[in-house]
């Protein structure tokens, strides 16, 4: 790919941005030699890659690269027998370390979730632990040979600081000296030369035997060591040289260690490389919000929401684009500064990074074409140097790209035309476009010429598009129109800026018949794509509210199903409790008759068969009478007031109050209910006898079953332990007719009964979740149960 097109798309920035998230050398050095490939099947493995990473950071963060280091040079040295460096050989046992580090963090997570293309770069990783562990025995992590290195280089630094200690109690008394220290510029001692010395007045330095090393800028101290100490500091001498060889043989045998797996670490550093390449590129995907493209090679591309990715997200507009399916050419027309040139860029830029093996900044779905190049002519090249004009610098650029291309290139070329005589450059723009549309290379191009709407709207596998302008604010919206070709607004925006009028229509007179046509035929079109808009922004609108309503009800059907089935779990269970009860107590009473047969013979007394068979009748489980059915057959019982019935839901005995059309008040101890007629059955008959009249300090229980209203209770007035009882035999009730939910009116008061009911509710088995009442429900004064 041509150096000057990848910078034209600004590719090389998108590297830089990569490259920061490199965490290693190996990774940065992989990024910085990378450029788009040509090859389906490498572009597509690449992206495998970026999508596993992708995956793997999300789930656990990026592996542990830290301390891997480029061990390319000395691993040469290694091998050619030179000797490493204490820094050299601790930056291979870190990366060795490290190393393992990545292999293991890498097969966890291919364990846990399959990423075969990353594990397979991780798997061969080799370990090589003695390695590490004898450079680490003999260096310490400041890159210093320890003493433990070798016995020979601890005696040596042994001696070493015993000498060193020697020289200093020396010099410590000669400085302590009355005598001595008025000839000092300082009472201190200090080093020259590896040699210990003490700074002298350069008056008295007759008086000091030995050598000067070194004086002053100034000359009015001279560094000199003491005669006393110079066969000490020989001595001393001596010993390093002694140490230096002792470390240069640890250092020998550290590298040749090296050495012998010097190709190993090699291997491990290219895969390590592969790897931190991979997360680096998940770890951009992650910033830009990217997402993994469809490739192929058939020239199709369909960008669904693109983003330039340099520019700020929240102040970009994405761009939707289809190109090489129904055709293969897109002509973009419309006003200067309304984004033509960023849109051409964006097309350009996220085709060389799918084309790297970088996620893409769109949305999911997008699909992009492996091209075997990406031409672009972008912006003005004008070059004084080569004494070239602007139309002359475009055209000797296009020139060259129409020798270079092929039926599988991309061109992009921005202000096709441009900067010469307009029918004369129109006409160049259409035979330019013409030719490479022949040749069958995709194209984006973007022009100011008129004709060329006309061009694209006649020729099949060409398709006018537009960047879209807002007439109401005269500026653009940097939305590209494909399908729709721009409108030429120079006279709504002088008309809006205050042209006079006689000046717009004279202008408008100059315009030939077609333009016109040409121009009002847009302007439809951009009214039915507006209107088209609209329509379909409702429409989603309503889609979204229906998805809703339809996802509430199916909760709704399934909240209601998992209530039905444990219900019936609990009767099958509670009716298997009393059939196992009853079978045992009949076990024990037939025991007892034979007993009592055995005894008594033939005469068991009549008194004694009496107890057994009342023993009997107790013994057998209580059956409750279902609801009845709905629809029952037969001719209806009229009911009255003061009836005598039997609640079938309920299974519970009342009087008739009084009859609400298809539904009748019914007194139920000291509950009174609404139910259907359908749901009761007529016992006896008699004259209604409806009290109104309630005692004054009990609690009142109204409930109903209409659709839209919750079961109540109304507790204002009772005491706690009146209420208590109530609520506890209405909760009862409550859940065998099959209520979610039900509201307990206590009122606000001083709070002791609202806190009481509250407290009981905490703990009952049918309560699942209680709240104070929301506005509309009776706000404090009343408390909302959900049962289970």
């Amino acid at each position: 790919m041509d150096h000057k097109i990848l910078k034209t798309l600004d590719y090389y920035k998108i590297i830089n941005k990569l490259a920061a998230h490199a965490s290693t050398p190996l990774g940065k050095a992989i990024i910085d030699k990378l450029t788009p490939s040509s090859e389906l099947e490498s572009v597509k493995l690449s992206l495998q890659g970026t999508d596993e990473a992708y995956k793997a950071d999300r789930l656990k963060g990026t592996p542990p690269f830290r301390g891997i280091a480029d061990l390319s040079a000395s691993l040469k040295r290694a091998r050619i027998g030179g000797t490493l460096s204490a820094a050299e050989l601790l930056e291979i046992a870190v990366t060795i370390k490290a190393g393992r580090r990545v292999k293991k963090h890498m097969l966890q997570l291919h364990e846990a979730d399959p990423i075969p293309l990353l594990a397979g770069l991780a798997e061969p990783l080799s370990e090589h632990k003695e390695t590490e562990d004898a450079i680490f025995s003999c260096i310490d992590e400041n890159a210093e040979v320890i003493d433990q290195a070798s016995p020979e280089l601890a005696s040596v630094r042994r001696e070493l600081r015993s000498g060193e200690s020697r020289i200093r109690e020396k010099l410590d008394q000669m400085i302590r000296s009355s005598s001595v220290q008025k000839m000092l510029q300082d009472a201190i001692i200090t080093i020259r030369n590896d040699r210990y010395v003490i700074p002298v007045k350069s008056e008295y330095r007759s008086h000091f035997g030995g050598i000067v090393h070194d004086q002053s800028s100034s000359g009015a101290t001279m560094f000199i060591e003491p005669e006393v100490i110079v066969s000490m500091n020989n001595k001393l001498r001596e010993l390093r040289s002694a140490e230096e060889r002792e470390i240069e043989k640890v250092l020998q045998k550290l590298t040749a260690l090296t050495a012998d797996i010097s190709e190993d670490l090699a291997y491990d550093a290219e895969g390590l490389g592969l790897l931190d390449f991979a997360f680096a590129k998940a770890r951009l995907a992650h910033e830009m919000k990217a997402s993994l493209p469809r490739m192929n090679d058939r020239g199709f591309l369909k960008l669904k929401r693109g983003r330039h990715p340099l520019l700020a997200a929240e102040s970009v507009v994405p761009i939707d684009v289809e190109l090489g399916n129904q055709f293969s050419a897109i002509i973009v027309t419309g006003p200067n500064t309304g984004g033509k040139t960023v849109s051409l860029k964006t097309i350009g830029l996220l085709s060389l990074m799918a084309m790297s093996g970088l996620f893409i900044p769109a949305e999911d779905g997008s699909q992009m074409c492996v091209f075997d190049a990406i031409y672009a002519d972008i912006g003005d090249e004008q070059s004084i140097e080569q004494n070239l004009s602007t139309f002359s610098s475009h055209l000797t650029n296009i020139i060259r790209i129409l020798k270079s291309m092929t039926p599988k290139s991309l061109v992009l070329l921005d202000e096709l035309g441009a900067g010469t005589d307009p029918a004369e450059g129109s006409a160049l723009a259409i035979a330019i476009l013409e030719h490479i549309h022949k040749l069958g290379s995709r194209i984006v191009a973007t022009t100011h010429y008129s004709e060329l709407k006309a061009y694209a709207y006649n020729r099949k596998g060409v398709i006018n598009a537009s960047m879209e302008f807002d007439i109401a604010t005269l500026s653009p919206t940097y939305r590209l129109l494909v399908g729709v070709p721009g409108r030429s607004n120079a006279f709504a925006i002088a008309e809006r800026l205050g042209l006079p009028q006689q000046i717009i229509d004279h202008a408008r007179g100059e315009v030939s018949e077609e333009d016109m046509r040409v121009e009002n035929m847009i302007a439809s079109l951009e009214e039915d794509r507006l209107s088209a808009e609209s329509e379909r922004s409702s429409a989603e609108a309503l889609r979204r509210q229906l998805e809703e309503q339809r996802a509430k009800h199916e909760a709704e059907i399934a909240r209601f199903e998992e209530q039905r089935d444990k219900l019936l779990r609990k009767a099958q269970d509670e009716a298997r409790e009393a059939v196992r009860k009853a079978k045992a107590e009949a076990e024990q009473i037939i025991a007892d008759l034979r007993k009592l047969a055995m005894e008594e013979g033939a005469s068991v007394k009549e008194h004694k068969l009496i107890e057994a068979r009342r023993r009997l009748d107790e013994a057998s489980p209580e059956l409750h009478k279902p609801k009845a059915p709905a629809g029952r057959k037969g001719k209806p019982v009229r009911i009255t007031p003061g009836d005598e019935v039997r609640v079938y839901s309920l299974n519970q005995k009342g009087s008739v109050i009084e009859l609400s059309g298809s539904e009748a008040l019914v007194q139920l101890g000291i509950m009174r209910m609404k139910v259907a007629l359908d749901d009761i059955e007529l016992l006896s008959s008699g004259e209604a006898k409806v009290k109104q009249q309630q005692p004054k300090q009990a609690a009142s229980l109204k409930r109903t079953r209409d659709e839209d209203a919750a079961m109540e209770l109304d507790l204002r007035g009772a005491s706690l332990d009146e209420a208590l009882i109530e609520v506890d035999r209405f909760l009862d009730e409550a859940f065998l007719a099959g209520f979610g939910r039900v509201h307990l009116i206590h009122g606000k008061g001083t709070g002791v009964l609202r806190t009481g009911i509250q407290e009981f509710l905490r703990r009952h088995k049918h309560v699942k979740a209680y709240r104070l009442g929301q506005y509309g429900e009776g706000g404090t004064g009343v408390t909302v149960a959900e049962l289970n």
